[in-house]
């Protein structure tokens, strides 16, 4: 790991750093976890996607570009892919046997840990749930804004996208969404976690 990485505090550079790499993982696992936890309702999943996605930091640690945005955007952005390409590799398996195969055994407190924070995120979860009617767009937009608590800039990173492109998509989503709540008084926590206008 380079010098200026180490005083930054970045993720690992072009050299993998173990020493480096334990103190980033440290500082961004729990964000990590409770990303996955608003996304899935398993524990063992939460797990591995978790672990994949500081995998996932190993092989990808020299893209990060600190100038572009902050760790947490770019750890989201990661975050994002390993949740889509699980949802693409569940929809090819079997649901049960596909899923127990290749699952290491958690402990009992792994579990409790793990359930206390899916139990913490359940709001964040229903507040997804009620965004599926947005296209893809401004869901990730929003979802990244709102229920992650990323800067709008933050979620472009994240995303790919240009700054703009993200306003317009969060303030169409946010539209809709408040358009969904005057038609149904159920969509209140969409709108919660949607916030007012930027």
């Amino acid at each position: 790991m380079a010098s200026d990485s180490k005083s930054r505090g970045g993720p690992p550079g072009e050299l993998y750093d173990p020493a480096a790499f334990e103190v980033f993982y440290r500082r961004h696992v729990d964000t990590v976890t409770r990303f996955m936890a608003r996304r899935v309702t398993d524990p063992h999943t939460v797990a591995d996607l978790t672990a994949e996605t500081f995998l996932a930091v190993i092989d990808s640690a020299r893209a990060y570009r600190p100038d572009l945005g902050s760790e947490t955007a770019w750890l989201y952005g990661i975050a994002r892919n390993v949740v889509a390409a699980e949802a693409r590799r569940s929809a090819r398996q079997n649901v049960l046997g596909g899923r127990i195969a290749g699952r290491r055994l958690l402990e009992g407190d792994d579990i409790d840990r793990l359930e206390e924070k899916l139990d913490a995120e359940e709001a964040g979860r229903r507040a997804l749930a009620a965004l599926v009617r947005l296209p893809d767009g401004e869901r990730a937009v929003i979802e990244l804004v709102a229920v992650d608590q990323l800067s709008v800039t933050e979620a472009a990173v994240a995303l790919g996208i240009r700054k703009v492109t993200a306003r317009v998509r969060l303030h169409r989503a946010r539209r809709s969404l408040r358009s969904a709540a005057a038609g149904a008084g159920g969509q209140q926590a969409a709108l919660t976690y949607a916030g007012g206008e930027a």
